[in-house]
């Protein structure tokens, strides 16, 4: 598809870079180690995308409704495995040449300037707005695991407090210097996901369904139902949203001509997906199935029993935003870095490196322990920025470069992707921000 045009290129680049560049290149996060194996592509490919959205996907279908909350589920995962790789594919496209960041491949798409303009600040919208849901995420479920324990006999602490402590781990694991030194973090964080997405259905099924249970959608309004139906579209979204840091993924693996990265890369991916579909289709359906439309934006609020198995998931998903927020952290961290070396001129170091992250980790607390509405942050972020990103750039960029033949296969598929998320992100931020407003009436800052 479109690869044929690949084929008459020019030869092999020679690397230009200046010692001191390659010294910095070596020095920032991404690009300072390539030896990752295909396995890494595939547990940091799960814990990018299986994240807090799982937890939310019953009450998505509670907005949405059997039938097209299904389909919704369905074309999400097939437009976004597409996406994902092309992605794949064009990230050594150029011979010699390896676009190791998003933004790097959005300026051979859509030139120097534009590319940076284009890319840049919706990658920042989705890894930043992603850290702060997670410092949320990560906040509410200490608190529930804390309040299950407790049943009751403990002292109220305020989710605020929460979500300090849940940030004082990232003051540590932010200094890891590049996606394999996180490695170790990301697989735990991998198998924490499966772990409890398979409690949350598996007590779901358990506690079987519920009396008088109603699958009508979940408002009674035909405005509450338009707008529901909105937001459950980016809570879908942000669902699938590990494109954004696919290609500094594939930047860890080792190329050749011979080997290149595309190929462990893909193969990563692939497991990826399957662990992605295990996870998503059971939640989703078996958690609507069981409790209708009286599901809470998270699942694991709504279980309440057993109490040891709900701690233990809540714990589970500590464990895993804990890796997920590194994981959306390290390309922010380095933009900063790259910003502050190339541009700055400061020099790279551990001083610089300790001050700019604990600023960027301190920042993601603040905002989080000021907004914490969870749900409508899904919705509202899922669409503004997680849909051009995830859903329909990666497609725009392949028609920029490959320049399919019109109407053929390749070119349809193309803007049928882009029709549809276009459509997204206009639609999921609407029904996001009602839902913030909504829930910023009766909210009290910092209780």
């Amino acid at each position: 598809m479109g690869t044929q045009a690949a084929e008459n290129v020019d030869p092999p680049a020679k690397d230009v870079r200046t010692d001191e560049q390659k010294k910095i290149d070596d020095w920032l996060p991404i690009t300072s180690s390539r030896n990752a194996k295909w396995w890494y592509s595939a547990f940091h490919n799960v814990t990018a995308m299986v994240g807090a959205g799982v937890l939310s996907l019953p009450f998505a279908m509670s907005e949405l409704g059997w039938g097209p909350g299904i389909a919704v589920l369905i074309i999400s995962w097939v437009i976004t495995l597409y996406t994902l790789w092309q992605m794949v594919e064009m990230h050594e496209m150029v011979p010699g040449k390896r676009f190791d960041r998003y933004h790097e491949l959005g300026q051979h798409a859509f030139g120097d300037k534009l590319g940076l303009w284009i890319v840049v600040p919706q990658q920042l919208i989705v890894e930043v707005g992603v850290n702060i849901v997670y410092m949320v995420t990560g906040g509410r479920s200490l608190k529930k695991f804390h309040d299950v324990i407790c049943d009751g006999k403990c002292k109220d602490i305020k989710l605020s407090f929460f979500i300090m402590i849940f940030a004082s781990v990232h003051f540590v694991l932010s200094q890891l210097p590049n996606f394999n030194s996180i490695s170790g973090v990301s697989l735990a964080a991998a198998v924490m996901s499966l772990s409890y997405s398979t409690i949350a259905w598996g007590a779901s099924v358990d506690k079987g369904k519920m009396v008088n249970v109603d699958y009508n959608l979940r408002a009674t309004t035909m405005p509450g139902k338009v707008f529901g139906f909105f937001g459950a579209l980016g809570e879908v979204a942000f669902a699938y949203a590990g494109h954004n840091v696919v290609l500094e993924i594939q930047a860890t693996i080792p190329s050749t001509p011979e080997k290149p990265s595309k190929k462990p890369m893909w193969k990563g991916v692939v497991v990826a997906y399957i662990v992605v579909a295990l996870c998503y289709f059971p939640v989703a359906l078996i958690g609507y199935w069981a409790f209708g439309n009286s599901v809470d934006d998270n699942i694991l609020i709504t279980l309440n029993k057993p109490k040891w198995l709900i701690a233990m998931a809540n714990m589970m998903v500590v464990i895993h935003v804990i890796g997920s927020y590194q994981i959306y952290a390290m390309p922010v961290f380095d933009m900063i870095e790259t910003v502050l070396v190339k541009k700055l001129r400061f020099p790279p170091g551990l001083t610089l490196r300790l001050i700019a992250r604990s600023l960027y980790v301190a920042f993601t607390m603040f905002v989080a322990i000021t907004f914490p509405f969870f749900g409508g942050l899904l919705g509202f972020f899922g669409g503004f920025a997680f849909a051009p990103t995830t859903y329909f750039l990666p497609c725009i960029m392949w028609l920029a470069i490959y320049k399919p033949k019109r109407f053929s296969l390749s070119w349809c598929t193309n803007w049928v992707c882009i029709v549809l998320g276009v459509c997204l992100m206009i639609l999921s931020p609407i029904g996001g921000l009602r839902q913030i407003i909504m829930d910023s009436k009766t909210y009290k800052f910092y209780s």
